[in-house]
């Protein structure tokens, strides 16, 4: 009997300890503590805690349990942000003599210069038409751990430079609505660029492409002069891109009249019209004669995509958090420029399910430091503009996994 009340209390001792065991047990992934949560989908500006589970955002609050996490993040004095979208990139590279950013060695790979930026979503801006798309998903989409996705150019030979962007017999809607439209996963509208003739014929092709695949066009605008006016009233549908909008060139028609230095009086009623401005700085496409006159008379991009290549990378654009703090240095904040590269970027490429920190969206997550200091900035023409924050790419959290942590801010606990 004595031995039988030996083993039944034993078992219990067992059953009771494992039940503890199961009471204390992680049950997120991943505990960001401490950081300052920037959501502009959420309307979220305060010092939350984030939680993550099965790839996705379980939590967000104050104050979560630490003993409920595998790993731990520390991001105390960090802002935590939706993981950045670049809209405007180009990753199709190759090793194809003349193909400039379709397959060639212009475009830079997708993983190298994502995720340390905060990235985690990158839009190929034209560089694949519809005849080179399948080489563009089975070379760049699938092999890499970036999301990449794609703006379709017109052109069915893609961003090949020269002659081929002039060919207006190569801009096949049909084909090029068909191949965005048994591509819409990865496809978020079309991109015309590098035309210069005065010419609105692939204005016209793109726009009914669109309508075609129910998709919005990105236009990288400046050929033979046409005025800008007509385009934004006449030609682009609300919801429709302009790229570059800071260029200065002789052969572009700028948003700051070059005379006076001011905003010439049709640029907001476009935007209020719905045309989305992107800044597509680039290694060309970016002056502060046209960015700061703009700015302080009251016009914001709606985008802040880096036109991302080899001929940018190291100059002034460098990546996308240099982009936001030049334009935190010509007087915006930090919740804006944020929200320009998420939240923003999600509605432009109609994927919702991006850049936002919502219960139950992608765990696809910034953490990002703030430098105070005096730094430097320039634009394509070497202009300087000082500024006094820099931001820098502390984590980087792509489907729940940590992708880049530049301090080691990431602890798991120690299993025993």
């Amino acid at each position: 009997m004595r031995k039988t009340s030996i083993l039944f209390l034993s078992m219990l001792c067992l059953i009771l300890a494992d039940a503890n065991a199961q009471d204390t047990a992680p049950m997120y992934t991943t505990i960001i503590k401490g950081g300052r949560v920037i959501d502009a989908k959420n309307n979220i500006n305060d010092l939350l805690d984030v939680a993550i589970k099965n790839g996705k955002i379980a939590k967000v609050g104050k104050n979560i349990d630490p003993a409920l996490g595998q790993q731990i993040v520390n991001a105390t004095g960090m802002y935590v942000t939706p993981g950045l979208i670049d809209v405007h990139a180009h990753v199709f590279w190759g090793v194809e003599p003349d193909h400039y950013l379709s397959n060639g060695n212009v475009g830079v790979t997708a993983d190298g210069f994502s995720f340390r930026s905060g990235v985690t979503t990158l839009v190929d801006c034209g560089g694949a038409g519809y005849k080179s798309f399948d080489t563009f998903k089975r070379n760049i989409i699938d092999k890499s751990q970036t999301r990449v996705l794609s703006f379709l150019n017109i052109v069915g030979e893609g961003m090949r430079g020269g002659e081929y962007e002039q060919d207006v017999s190569d801009m096949d809607v049909k084909l090029a609505a068909k191949a965005a439209i048994d591509n819409k996963e990865y496809v978020v509208g079309f991109k015309l660029a590098h035309f210069t003739n005065p010419d609105w014929a692939p204005v016209k092709k793109i726009v009914a492409a669109g309508n075609l695949a129910n998709m919005p066009v990105i236009i990288d605008f400046g050929g033979g002069k046409l005025p800008i006016e007509d385009l934004f009233f006449k030609y682009l549908r609300p919801g429709d891109i302009y790229t570059h909008v800071f260029t200065e060139l002789e052969r572009r028609d700028p948003i700051v009249d070059l005379q006076t230095r001011k905003l010439r009086p049709f640029v907001i009623p476009a935007q209020k019209r719905g045309i989305v401005f992107d800044v597509g700085f680039g290694g060309g496409s970016f002056n502060f004669n046209q960015a700061i006159p703009a700015i302080q008379a009251g016009f914001l991009p709606d985008l802040l995509g880096t036109d991302l290549h080899t001929g940018s990378m190291n100059g002034a654009m460098k990546d996308q958090l240099n982009v936001l703090s030049i334009h935190l240095a010509m007087g915006m904040d930090i919740p804006s420029v944020i929200a320009r590269s998420t939240w923003a970027p999600a509605k432009a490429i109609k994927r919702l399910e991006l850049g936002h920190l919502s219960e139950g969206a992608i765990a696809d997550i910034a953490i990002i430091s703030v430098r105070q200091g005096k730094f430097g900035f320039r634009d394509i023409a070497g202009n300087r503009q000082e500024g006094t924050q820099k931001l820098e790419c502390e984590m980087t959290i792509k489907d729940g996994k940590v992708m880049y942590d530049l301090n080691a801010i990431a602890q798991s606990k120690v299993k025993k």
